[in-house]
């Protein structure tokens, strides 16, 4: 079996130089019981591995108490030119998957799409921006944000990020952002400023990858929006077994 690291309290450590595929089944063998693992390498090629064998890469600026803030985390820090970050690769112990069949639209909110238009990857570092402004995003920190901005200019990149925005009357009003790897797209973050246009953005983002031959939507933590959307919740095991199928 591929040799794990483990911290001290529990956790796997991942480098630049692991197999990340082989780290990802040497988990599942293992039972591991954690969501997280822990890096420090913030390099692009790295964070591409990392994606490609199936975490979604989220961050954290290490405190003072040597803790992390992670996801659900609300208080924004001041960022200090000597702020040390960390890599958090999340593997979800259950993870939420849509299958395009299985999409649900409520009659309530169905009335309401025609009066959006969905605009794809036009806005991307808006949107990244004000998930950030509006999430006081402790995990999107500001070098994970500049990885997701440079890897959207390199040229055949194999995990591409990508934006989906949400307009009405010329405006604004939800956007969310996402990787696309092969025929997955992981859902990374999203806002909406107005009732209704979150949902709205999540069904024509649906629609759109249906149409583009996408095999599935990857949400990542289940919640019960999603759910009420179609999305049903997938083991780590067979999250992996489909996410590898569609990758490339």
């Amino acid at each position: 079996m591929y040799p794990l690291r483990y911290l001290p309290p529990g956790y796997i450590f991942i480098d630049p130089n692991d197999d990340c595929d082989r780290v990802v089944d040497a988990m599942l063998a293992t039972d591991y019981s954690e969501e997280f693992c822990l890096a420090r390498d913030f390099d692009e090629d790295f964070i591409v591995r990392l994606m490609e064998a199936g975490f979604l890469v989220m961050s954290a600026e290490l405190k003072d108490d040597g803790s992390a803030g992670g996801e659900g985390d609300v208080e924004q820090k001041n960022v200090e030119q000597d702020a040390f970050f960390i890599l958090l690769p999340k593997l979800h112990l259950v993870r939420s998957g849509l299958f395009f069949p299985e999409l649900r639209i409520k009659k309530s909110v169905r009335r309401f799409l025609p009066l959006y238009e969905l605009r794809v990857d036009t806005d991307f570092d808006l949107i990244l921006d004000t998930c950030v402004e509006i999430h006081n995003s402790d995990w999107l920190t500001p070098p994970l944000v500049d990885v997701l901005k440079s890897l959207r200019n390199r040229q055949q990149a194999r995990i591409r990020p990508v934006s989906f925005a949400l307009y009405r009357d010329g405006e604004l009003k939800a956007g969310e952002i996402g990787v696309v790897m092969g025929r997955v797209y992981t859902s990374y973050s999203g806002y909406y400023t107005e009732s209704n246009a979150g949902t709205v953005q999540m069904i024509l983002m649906a629609q759109w990858l249906d149409r583009t031959g996408f095999d599935f939507l990857d949400f990542g933590m289940p919640l019960d929006y999603k759910t009420a959307l179609g999305a049903r919740d997938i083991s780590p095991r067979h999250f992996v077994e489909l996410f590898r199928a569609a990758r490339y």
